[in-house]
């Protein structure tokens, strides 16, 4: 399991070095979870300060990135509830969205905008079980789920994600 902070690093330290190494991950999982860009950065900016602010509370249960990642999918739940994002276009061009890589093909735009449609419960096992390549376990402890129920949401947003993309259908 990942260590927060060596006992000879401050705070400042560890925090720079966390937004460093996690910042596009945590971005990409905000802006798909919040088809936002500016309310994903909101988002990623509020997870490093709860994580700074409970830095001495991290007991090393799981790893440095389980642990901003559930923190990050919190935050996201947190502003989905709230009045304001009733009110928002929810719709994030996938052009603005953070990329580790080359451009995406056709493709792969096409599984990015259906994943996207999917209910938040498919999303993040989605996002976390593909994109950020948590294993089951991991995905259980983070949504405080069980591992079969984890298996369960990756078949049904797989079926769900087929059908959206063979047929054109909105079976979010």
């Amino acid at each position: 399991m990942g260590t927060i902070q060596a006992p000879d690093q401050p705070p400042l330290e560890t925090l720079d070095r966390m937004v460093r190494q996690y910042e596009k991950d945590l971005l990409r999982i905000c802006c798909v979870y919040l088809r936002d860009r500016n309310a994903a950065e909101d988002a990623v900016q509020e997870t490093f300060l709860k994580a700074y602010r409970h830095l001495d509370s991290f007991r090393g249960q799981s790893s440095e990135k389980t642990w901003l990642i559930q923190i990050a999918l919190n935050q996201c739940r947190d502003m989905r509830r709230s009045a304001w994002y009733r009110y928002m276009d929810p719709r994030v061009s996938l052009e603005n969205l953070p990329l580790s890589s080359p451009p995406p093909s056709a493709e792969h735009m096409a599984l990015q905008t259906a994943i996207m449609k999917l209910k938040p419960k498919y999303m993040e096992v989605v996002l976390l079980y593909f994109y950020e390549g948590l294993r089951m376990k991991e995905i259980a402890s983070l949504l405080h789920i069980s591992e079969a129920a984890v298996s369960i949401r990756i078949n049904k947003a797989k079926q769900k994600l087929k059908a959206e993309l063979e047929g054109g259908e909105d079976h979010a």
